[in-house]
């Protein structure tokens, strides 16, 4: 019957059911799938995982083993889902493993893993978790060991040539590298380290060594979309557009990054040989330049500007929104010298003087966007 139930029938609930139907669901691989993996915590709240920790004994070729909670999921594909189901695995007091001594040669990389032997399906005679240790090959460059079906990889431990008791020992500072992986319930947030399995269901949430990431259901993304500054040139124009001016061989750049509806942008104009700089204050053709994006309204203050000559004469003006695609600027102080600032107010080809090639207009604003 493809239809399991658990705590339903008074006498018919196989082990099966039991694992199949589990009230607390972990993290899913697929729609009657878990993700096999050790249960996060510790005592302090210092760790992600502190369950199934391999502690080398010094001067020995023995490790201890500490308590935890996992899960090991039986083998499970897509189009052939395994009837088997997950088991639910608790070890309760420490234990103490024994690692072989070192070949005469060459070191191996031993495997230590928490396995589930079950009779029923695999005639090993033996119905049980253990905590175990996979024996790696002797290489000149060692590998690990493939981890066996029904196994969930914990440590993977160096062994070095002619190692035995005493002082040429498992070198434990350096012997050990982890292979845990964690397990949530349904709908927690996945402590990973080196993970680099997929997500199960878009809108899975996981840490990645402190960064939250969500699964979009083709590749985890960091979470939230923080934004990017981006490179933007803003377009030369007047209030009036009568006369306008042109870059020619100006050095442009600009940079901006929206945040929401806040837009943070700034720029450099440095003047070229070839630049045109439009009419003079006589007409109030006033200069403007383009925004990155469109702001939410016109408003009289997003940010400051400074304005300046080959010959040190300085000014800072104030942007203000000239319209909502656009910003201008408005002399507010200058600092005048060889060249004296000639008029005030707006800016144009003849304020706060006249314009040539060298000069430049760096500046920065923040202000609000449409949308």
């Amino acid at each position: 019957m493809p239809v399991r139930s658990g705590w339903l029938s008074a006498d018919g609930q196989s082990r099966e059911d039991t694992r199949l139907v589990s009230l607390g669901a972990l993290t899913p691989t697929s729609p009657v799938g878990t993700r096999s993996g050790i249960l996060p915590g510790s005592y302090t709240g210092l760790y992600r995982l502190a369950a199934f920790t391999v502690t080398g004994i010094a001067n020995t070729m023995t490790a201890t083993v500490s308590p935890g909670r996992a899960v090991i999921q039986a083998p499970d594909a897509q189009g052939v889902v395994s009837s088997r189901g997950a088991y639910p695995i608790a070890l309760t007091e420490y234990v103490t493993i024994a690692f072989a001594a070192g070949d005469a040669q060459y070191g191996r990389i031993d495997l230590v893993v928490l396995r589930v032997y079950d009779d029923a399906y695999d005639g090993s005679g033996r119905t049980e978790a253990v905590v175990e240790i996979i024996k790696g090959t002797p290489a000149a460059t060692p590998a690990a060991p493939t981890a066996p079906d029904l196994t969930l990889p914990l440590y993977e431990v160096a062994v070095q040539a002619n190692a035995s008791a005493g002082t040429n020992a498992i070198a434990w500072s350096t012997a050990l590298t982890g292979r845990r992986t964690a397990t949530v319930g349904v709908g927690g947030i996945l402590p990973v380290s080196t993970d680099s399995g997929i997500g199960s269901y878009p809108g899975q949430y996981r840490d990645s060594d402190g960064q939250l990431q969500r699964w979009s259901g083709t590749a985890w993304t960091n979470y939230p979309v923080l934004p990017t500054w981006q490179d933007w040139t803003p377009t030369w124009t007047t209030s009036s557009g009568s006369v306008l001016p042109a870059l020619g061989n100006a050095t442009v750049s600009g940079r901006y990054v929206k945040f929401g509806t806040t837009v943070h942008m700034n720029f450099s104009i440095a003047f070229g040989s070839t630049t045109t700089y439009g009419t003079g204050a006589t007409t109030s053709d006033n200069w403007r330049f383009s925004l990155p994006v469109t702001a939410a309204s016109v408003q009289p203050h997003i940010g400051y500007a400074e304005l300046g000559v080959s010959n040190s004469a300085r000014a800072t003006a104030r942007l203000y929104c000239a319209t909502t695609g656009t910003f201008e600027l408005l002399i507010v102080s200058g600092q005048p010298s060889a060249t004296a600032l000639t008029n005030s107010g707006a800016v144009d080809a003849l304020t706060p003087w006249t314009w040539a090639s060298g000069n430049v207009i760096k500046g920065g604003a923040t202000y609000e966007a449409a949308s």
